[in-house]
């Protein structure tokens, strides 16, 4: 009996989801993604973007397996580009929709780590 127990704890373990990033990491990261966008005049968003995202991934666990953001500032540069250009020549009417193609961009990036 105490053997299928312990096997029950083993999968609810196993099945467990959480973040365990902390709130002083968060204003960190949030900060130093702030200064850099400042300093560089925006130039530098998409590193912040993806600075936070890879934090906010390293410390989320689903199902008992930790997720990985897979991509560099590099690879959001080019799209962020795309994406601004898109806006521009409709007036910003491409906007409503750069918050999907930002989403669908995340998560095809987001992987399991293990």
């Amino acid at each position: 009996m105490t053997a299928n127990v312990q096997h029950n704890f083993a999968a609810q373990d196993q099945e467990r989801s959480y973040f365990d990033g902390g709130l002083f990491q968060y204003i960190g990261w949030s900060i130093l993604g702030g200064l850099v966008t400042v300093c560089t005049l925006g130039i530098c968003y998409p590193w912040a973007i993806t600075m936070i995202l890879g934090w906010k991934t390293r410390h989320t666990v689903i199902n008992g397996r930790r997720l990985q953001f897979t991509v560099s500032a590099v690879g959001l540069f080019g799209n962020w580009i795309k994406w601004w250009f898109f806006c521009l020549i409709t007036l910003g009417i491409y906007s409503f929709w750069l918050f999907i193609a930002m989403e669908k961009w995340k998560t095809k990036h987001t992987s399991f780590a293990n």
